[in-house]
């Protein structure tokens, strides 16, 4: 079944076919964390793109949940303190999980087992806590996403 898009607060991008939907409030480190993401894909030889930044239509088609950006902002992405610079950049894709941003004093040492989190009243997704300040966010990730897939 085919539902309207939600547009939420988030920032998502897309490393070699797995959707990013980065979650949290204004200052979390959304952008940086996606910007760093898709600045260690190039390095590692992976295709990415940002699919768009600070809002995202999320829908769901055909079972799968989909992220779509705003031709306004297409390829537009805020670094806090930077400015707004320009990336590589897809019109939509799939989304597999949610990245949520969070402060080292605010982080329990161990997040909960096979954690999801509802995205929309109807959309949810698998959950990956991630410090903000991460050095190599997108191996980190890689890494609890192989966990999860063995776990679950």
């Amino acid at each position: 079944m085919n539902e309207a898009p939600e547009n939420i607060h988030a920032t998502a991008i897309t490393v070699d076919g797995i959707g990013l939907l980065f979650l949290g409030p204004s200052g979390s480190g959304k952008s940086s964390l996606a910007f760093a993401c898709l600045a260690e894909a190039k390095l590692m030889g992976c295709s990415g793109g940002l699919i768009s930044d600070d809002r995202v239509l999320v829908s769901q088609r055909q079972g799968a949940v989909i992220g779509t950006g705003f031709e306004q902002i297409r390829g537009l992405i805020e670094l806090r303190y930077t400015g707004i610079v320009c990336v590589d950049h897809v019109a939509e894709a799939a989304l597999h999980y949610a990245i949520l941003p969070v402060a080292d004093h605010e982080a329990d040492r161990l997040p909960p087992d096979n954690e999801v989190i509802d995205v929309t009243p109807t959309i949810r997704l698998p959950a990956i806590r991630l410090l903000s300040w991460s050095r190599f966010p997108l191996n980190v990730i890689f890494a609890r996403m192989r966990t999860l897939q063995r776990s679950g």
